[in-house]
């Protein structure tokens, strides 16, 4: 039988395994939340460009209630009920995990909120604003965080794979219910 565990975990230690200290600058950089905030404005920007202050607002709210219904599904209702020590916490790994600046994270990883969060912003950005461009570059936003927690030896791939279900399954949803309701928030904001 195949031990989807183990094959996790090897797939883990091998992609922290390689490692070089100008790629834990990067990584460590591209983790941080910070570092996208420039990412974040230029797609505020894009959305009012396209669409005007009213349906950028509706759009931005959207994106802004996906990310936070991922982060709280992710953070607050599914690492708690499973409790799968992040690979950082787990004893039988913790010697062979390669830590930048000594970041261990949370006591439990699965699912990826990292993942989870960055694919609902990028996935419903994609569906509002339908560029090929920028989805692409809202795919390599989402691939490079992604790698950047297995990188840093936080997240197994299973994780990050299932955060990026739960934030697709939250942009699919989200993005239905603003499609059949775009004409009542148009309404609502004409008379706000």
């Amino acid at each position: 039988m195949i031990d989807i565990l183990q094959i996790d975990a090897d797939l883990l230690l091998w992609i922290n395994g390689h490692h070089a200290p100008w790629a834990d600058t990067l990584m460590w950089t591209i983790s941080r939340a910070t570092t996208w905030i420039p990412l974040y404005a230029l797609l505020v920007y894009l959305l009012w460009h396209r669409f005007g202050w009213r349906r950028t607002i509706v759009y931005f709210l959207a994106i802004v209630i996906a990310i936070g219904l991922s982060d709280y599904i992710s953070s607050g209702l599914i690492k708690p009920l499973v409790c799968r020590l992040r690979p950082t916490h787990e004893p039988l790994l913790q010697p062979f995990i390669h830590l930048v600046n000594g970041y261990t994270g949370g006591q439990y990883g699965f699912v990826s909120s990292h993942a989870a969060n960055t694919a609902a912003c990028a996935l419903l950005f994609s569906l509002f604003y339908r560029d090929r461009l920028m989805t692409a570059v809202m795919t390599l936003y989402v691939l490079l965080n992604c790698y950047s927690r297995m990188y840093l030896g936080v997240h197994y791939p299973g994780d990050i794979l299932c955060g990026l279900i739960v934030g697709c399954a939250i942009s699919g949803l989200i993005y239905v219910l603003v499609v059949r309701n775009m004409d009542r928030a148009k309404a609502l904001l004409r008379r706000g």
